[in-house]
């Protein structure tokens, strides 16, 4: 009840009042620093980092602030940096001097090197926090996946061709700046006509087809300058610059090659090419194709959510491919029982989630309650009374409201953060950030009942 108490003690202070969740956060870090002490091995990597005070860079808790406080408020590095300076209760809750702010770069470097393993362990002990609380039991949970889409452009193969055509140009303009004598051909002007054809073509026609032979063809000799630059790449010295720049232009050579090979078996031999082998984006290849039902497309991840009666989240997975619901509870539900030493009384989800060999999985586990909104052929749910089972097929229906809020509440239907890792990073401290606000929101109607 510790947490409870402190929280009633920020609460009479009037800038506290007017912020419930910067308040609870303020209680949370003072009276659980190790919270501070995981996210310190990451920032640290080895790096001489001041803990005491102001020198050249944030304390690791004023770097963990910071993150929390842009979350919370939706903010970009730039927004933040803005706050640090125009709000005093900004400016309390990350602790910073108001002399010396610290610029949007500096907290970028920080924040950005928080990995996935270390949010993810952030998330349990706050819900830990909510158990020992009494805000949370873990005796029911309710599973069901969302998505998340990737910050790209709607691919075509005819898309895909250009971006691939125009990034190539783009880097090999870059290293014409940095070697003298370099030279290169520009086929960006011709590519670039042939694109907007393409797109107002009529769809399965000759015509289309004679375009996209002669995209391939302008492809193909971009193709080949990437990868006689690739190969002489030894030849143009060893500025960091120039390496940075081949390196690039070697890991686009091997997305043309995966988008040429991919254009052409559709396009020209008119060949259904397995999701597998295709690339989404070259701006971000992590990208998947998911498809639930018959609802629209999402190129993202698919991401798994367990929720608690408290409407807490208490487990999230972001997923790489498109694996089915039903692959994915045991792996979740056993998360739940190794990370918080509880098995849950009821477990339920949605119909995607059903089949004969997680009920199985959940009965071994000591789950009493198993029950799936949708059930086919001769599996049955797992329940104590019909009334239990009707109940939780309700209750169910709740994790829904859960995501939505999730999603809407830190405008996460689209993550414009780069790259695998940090996708799932900015999953991760939305369902932070989410768990904060609900947990504001538990104890402001605790204070009510007292």
């Amino acid at each position: 009840m510790r947490i409870f108490e402190d929280f009633k003690l920020h609460f009479e202070e009037a800038n506290w009042k007017n912020d419930p969740e910067l308040a609870l956060v303020d209680s949370i870090l003072q009276s659980h620093p190790e919270l501070v002490s995981l996210v310190n091995k990451d920032i640290d990597k080895g790096d001489r980092h001041h803990q005491l005070g102001r020198q050249d860079t944030p304390s690791v808790e004023q770097i963990m602030r910071a993150a929390i406080y842009k979350e919370l408020k939706g903010l970009e590095y730039r927004e933040l940096a803005y706050h640090q300076e125009d709000s005093r209760i900004c400016a309390r809750f990350v602790k910073i001097d108001e002399k010396r702010p610290y610029s949007f770069q500096v907290y970028q470097k920080y924040i950005s090197k928080i990995t996935g393993e270390t949010l993810q362990e952030i998330l349990f002990r706050i819900n830990k926090i909510a158990i020992n609380e009494g805000l949370e039991d873990i005796k029911q949970i309710r599973q069901d996946t969302t998505t998340v889409e990737s910050n790209i452009h709607y691919p075509t193969n005819n898309s895909l061709i250009w971006d691939c055509i125009r990034r190539s140009n783009d880097l090999l303009e870059k290293l014409s700046h940095e070697i003298s004598g370099f030279t290169y051909r520009d086929y960006t002007k011709g590519a670039k006509k042939t694109y907007f054809k393409i797109n107002n073509a009529p769809r399965n026609t000759e015509r289309k087809v004679a375009l996209f032979h002669k995209q391939l063809n302008t492809f193909t000799k971009s193709i080949n300058q990437v990868s006689n630059v690739v190969k002489k790449k030894q030849c143009y010295g060893n500025s960091m610059k120039v390496i940075g720049l081949l390196f690039a232009l070697e890991e686009l050579l091997g997305q043309m090659h995966q988008v040429y090979n991919v254009a052409r078996r559709k396009e020209i031999d008119g060949e259904k090419v397995p999701n597998e082998e295709k690339i989404f984006s070259i701006f971000e290849p992590h990208t998947d194709i998911i498809v639930k039902g018959g609802r629209e497309v999402v190129f993202g991840h698919k991401v798994n959510l367990v929720s608690g009666k408290s409407n807490l989240i208490l487990h999230c997975d972001v997923l790489e491919g498109n694996p089915s619901d039903s692959g994915l509870y045991q792996s979740a539900t056993k998360a739940v029982i190794k990370n918080y030493e509880i098995t849950p009384r009821d477990s339920v989800g949605d119909g995607g989630f059903a089949s004969k060999e997680n009920v199985k999985f959940a009965e071994s586990e000591g789950i009493t309650n198993v029950v799936f909104n949708k059930i086919r052929g001769s599996l049955q749910n797992i329940v104590t009374s019909d009334n239990m089972e009707t109940r939780l097929k309700k209750w169910r229906s709740g994790i829904e409201a859960v995501i939505s809020n999730f999603k809407r509440g830190f405008d996460l239907t689209r993550c414009d953060w780069k790259g695998l890792k940090h996708f799932s990073r900015k999953v991760l401290w939305s369902v932070i950030g989410y768990n904060i606000r609900v947990l504001s929101r538990l104890l402001i109607g605790k204070m009510a009942i007292e």
